[in-house]
This record gives C-alpha cells, sequence and structure tokens, in this order.
C-alpha cells in the first residue's frame, strides 16, 4: 500500500525514447551566444535559470482538455449518464479511470523529471563548456599577450644596445669635429706666420733679395699648409655630414624605443588584466575596428632595418673617425716637417749672413787701416813736394842770380852745370812725387769706396740678420706644437 502524497513507482514495459536534443552542436555554439549581450555582474543577484523555467512559472496550471489522443476509458466502458440518483448523486468516471488517470498522470511525472534531469545535465555540460572555452579562449590570449611582450623586450633590449652604442659613437664623432675644428684653427697661425715671413723677407735691401732656400721653402710650407687645411675642412664636412646620419639614425631608434616602451606598457597591462580587474568595461563594437597597421613580420623588419641603418652608420662613423685620425696625424706630421725644413734653412741662411757680415768687417777694419795709412802717406808726399818746391825754388833762384853775372864772369862752370843738373833732378822728383801723390789719392778715394760698399753691405746684412734672425725665427718660435695641430688641447 503506498502512502498518501508520495508518487507511485512507475514501471514501464516500453524501451525509453531517447532524449530530445536540448543543446545546439558544437559547431552552431559560437553562432547562438555570438550576438548575444554578456551577463552583468549587477545580475548576481538573480538566480541562473533557464528562460523556459520563468515561462512555465508564469503559466497558471489548467487542466488540459481530453483529446482524441488521450489514452483515457474505451467508450464502451463509459458509465451512461443517470440522472435519476438518490439525495442528488452523480459520478462521472469509475474508480478504475481514476487508477488509471493517476498511473497516466506518474508517467508523465515521471518522463517529465528524466526530460528534465536529461535536460540539466546537458545545461550543466554545455556550462562546464562554456567556462573551459572561455578559459581556454583566454589563456590562449593572455599566452599570445606573454609572448608578445617578451618579444617587445627582446626588441627592447636591442633597441637600447644600438641606442647607447649609437650615442657613444655619436659623442666620439662629435669630439673627433671639435679636433678637427682646432686643428683646422691651429692651422691658421702657422700660415699667417709663413706668409708674414715672406713679406718680411721681401725687406730685405740690395743683394740680399734673393730668391734664396729659405724663399723656396716658406712657399713650399705655404702651399703644404693650404693642402693640409683644405683636406681637414672636406674632413669636416664628411664629419659634420656623417654626424647628421648619426642623429637621424638615433632619432629613429629614440623613436622606436619609446613606442616600444609604450607598446610594451599597453600589452603588459592587458597582459596583467584578469576577470576580476579594475577597470574593464565594454566597448561594443571595438572588434569590429581594424586599427593596425603592421604584422608581425613587418613589425620585426621595422626594428631590424632600424637597428641595421644604425649599425651600418656607426660603422660608417667609426672608419671616419679612423681616416681623420690618420689625416690629422698626417698633416699634423707633413705640417711638422716642413716647418723643420725651412727652420733648417733659416738656420743655414743666418748662418752665412753672419758669416758675410763677420768676414765684411773684417774687411771694412782692413779697409779703414789701409785708408789711414794711404792718407798718411799722401800727407808724408805733399810734404816731401812742398820741401822739394823749396829746393828748386833755391836751385832757380841761384841760376836766376848767376844770370846777372856780368861779361865774362857768365861762365859754364861746375856749379852752373850742377845747379842745372839740381832743378832738372828736382823737377823730375817733383813729377815722381806728384805721380804718387795722384795714384795715393786715387787709392784712397778706390778705399773710401770699397769702404763705403763694406759698410753699405754690412748694413744690408744687418738688416737681412734682423729679419731672419729677429723677426721671421721670433715669430716661428710660437709655432703651435704637434699636440696642438693634431687637436688634443
Amino acid at each position: 500500500m503506498e502512502l498518501y502524497g508520495y508518487p507511485l513507482k512507475a514501471k514501464f514495459n516500453q524501451p525509453r525514447q531517447p532524449p530530445p536534443k536540448v543543446l545546439p552542436a558544437t559547431s552552431t555554439m559560437t553562432t547562438s551566444y555570438k550576438n548575444r549581450i554578456p551577463y552583468h555582474p549587477e545580475s548576481f543577484s538573480t538566480p541562473w535559470m533557464p528562460n523556459s523555467y520563468y515561462k512555465a512559472a508564469t503559466l497558471n496550471p489548467t487542466l488540459s482538455p481530453l483529446s482524441e489522443s488521450f489514452p483515457g476509458l474505451p467508450p464502451t466502458k463509459i458509465v451512461p449518464f443517470v440522472s435519476e440518483r438518490p439525495n442528488g448523486v452523480f459520478t462521472r468516471h469509475t474508480l478504475d479511470d481514476w487508477h488509471r488517470s493517476n498511473m497516466t498522470n506518474y508517467k508523465e511525472s515521471e518522463t517529465t523529471r528524466h526530460n528534465a534531469e536529461r535536460l540539466r545535465a546537458d545545461l550543466t555540460r554545455a556550462i562546464k563548456d562554456v567556462y573551459q572555452q572561455a578559459k581556454r579562449t583566454q589563456g590562449e590570449s593572455t599566452k599570445n599577450l606573454g609572448e608578445r611582450v617578451n618579444d617587445i623586450e627582446y626588441w627592447k633590449s636591442e633597441l637600447c644596445i644600438e641606442l647607447d652604442a649609437m650615442i657613444r659613437e655619436t659623442n666620439s664623432l662629435a669630439d673627433m669635429q671639435k679636433r678637427l675644428e682646432r686643428a683646422l684653427a691651429d692651422t691658421e697661425g702657422p700660415f699667417q706666420v709663413a706668409h708674414k715671413c715672406l713679406l718680411n723677407r721681401e725687406k730685405r735691401m740690395g743683394i740680399d733679395l734673393v730668391h734664396d732656400d729659405v724663399e723656396k721653402q716658406l712657399i713650399t710650407e705655404i702651399k703644404v699648409i693650404r693642402s693640409c687645411r683644405e683636406r681637414l675642412q672636406q674632413c669636416l664636412d664628411t664629419v659634420n655630414s656623417q654626424l647628421m646620419c648619426n642623429k637621424e639614425a638615433r632619432q629613429e631608434l629614440e623613436k622606436d624605443l619609446a613606442d616600444k616602451q609604450m607598446g610594451h606598457h599597453i600589452d603588459s597591462k592587458c597582459y596583467q588584466l584578469k576577470n576580476h580587474s579594475r577597470g574593464i568595461h565594454y566597448f561594443r563594437g571595438v572588434e569590429r575596428v581594424n586599427a593596425t597597421v603592421s604584422v608581425p613580420e613587418t613589425w620585426a623588419r621595422f626594428t631590424d632595418n632600424n637597428i641595421f641603418r644604425s649599425q651600418s652608420a656607426r660603422a660608417t662613423s667609426a672608419k671616419l673617425r679612423a681616416s681623420t685620425e690618420s689625416l690629422l696625424m698626417g698633416t699634423a706630421d707633413e705640417m711638422w716637417r716642413q716647418f723643420s725644413k725651412v727652420n733648417d734653412a733659416f738656420t743655414s741662411r743666418i748662418t752665412e749672413t753672419a758669416n758675410a757680415k763677420s768676414k765684411i768687417q773684417t774687411h771694412l777694419a782692413k779697409t779703414r787701416q789701409e785708408i789711414f795709412q794711404i792718407e798718411t802717406k799722401i800727407q808724408v808726399i805733399q810734404k816731401t813736394i812742398r820741401d822739394k818746391e823749396v829746393q828748386l825754388k833755391v836751385a832757380q833762384t841761384r841760376l836766376d842770380e848767376r844770370t846777372r853775372r856780368p861779361n865774362v864772369e857768365l861762365c859754364r862752370d861746375a856749379a852752373q852745370i850742377r845747379l842745372v843738373q839740381e832743378v832738372n833732378e828736382i823737377n823730375e822728383t817733383l813729377r815722381n812725387l806728384h805721380q804718387c801723390l795722384r795714384a795715393s789719392e786715387d787709392m784712397l778715394q778706390m778705399l773710401v769706396r770699397s769702404k763705403g760698399v763694406l759698410e753699405h753691405d754690412l748694413v744690408v746684412k744687418n738688416n737681412s740678420l734682423f729679419i731672419d734672425q729677429e723677426r721671421c725665427m721670433g715669430m716661428r718660435k710660437s709655432y703651435p706644437s704637434t699636440v696642438q695641430i693634431l687637436g688634443y688641447v
């Protein structure tokens, strides 16, 4: 006997019907919820149940009308309507009908419950699949974001390394540029010195205004300095152009690094976002916005091209620095060798001029001594001439007085003959003395002229020595050293 209120145990003689397909196929799952609105956090207060539950709950339970398919009593067993019942008693169904109706309700209830259980199992499995699919999809997205962050970190490190190397190379090239500018400025002094030396040597006088080895070396020095200045200027222009290339490559690296840092920050933030993170919102239609401008291949190639361009610029800059260093040393050595040649030529010329000056001074001293002696001799000759003239006067006076002897006293005696001979001898002597006097005076004039030439030549040599030794060599003592020419200071 079954207790009242408990359902009867259903016994099925026929096989159980297959459960209806409640859930859609896997291939149609995405299309089934793709356009659905995700649930809101504020729906936590309402328990989740299918829409069929709410629809069924809103209906008022009513008895369904009997239909032809209802497995009720056969028409032959229906109790006929009897209107004559005592005390107004009226019965529509029999007891068997009642039991049969209950059994039918029990079967329908059990079938419905089994279908509900299958539906719940299917829904549980579907919910589990949804959560697993969402977890797997989100995990793959998180994994991809993590890989993306690692890729950005790798390229960031490469960009930082290359940027540091480019900054060091640019600073080294800037230092080389300053050295070139200083070296180019330092060549102005030697150029002006050589030019002034040529101008000062134009002030030499007389025979010393010659095209000597010093002048040749000075002209060569001016050509060498001008050639060095042209090469340094060309190298400086090349360095300035390379500095611009380095700065452009550096700017590209800095811009790319800034973009990488911003992208790393955004992707790291996205990588760290969870379902319970703050700041997550709906952005409807964002998945249909294609704001990308590159693919991973072009993205990596862009940074790789920037690094390659920077490395090429650095290699070119390093070669340029090496060639510039060689040029600085070569020009400094070339200018210094020519400077030494000019100094050696000056030293040799100064020595020759000093020796010539010393010899001139010696000859001038001898000439002056000879002039003094000639003047003394001239004075002696003049005195001798005066003395002879007095003797001639005496002899001629004697002869003149003897011409006044009377008559026969005019005798050509030995005294007369000797007086005549004496006069002739004195005249001859006077002629010889006058010739010696004229010769001495001519020699004195020659000596005086030679003295003047020597004195003028001495002035010329002194002037040349002053120009070469004091002015030119005085300026060339302030010539910049090799360290200054190389631009180290």
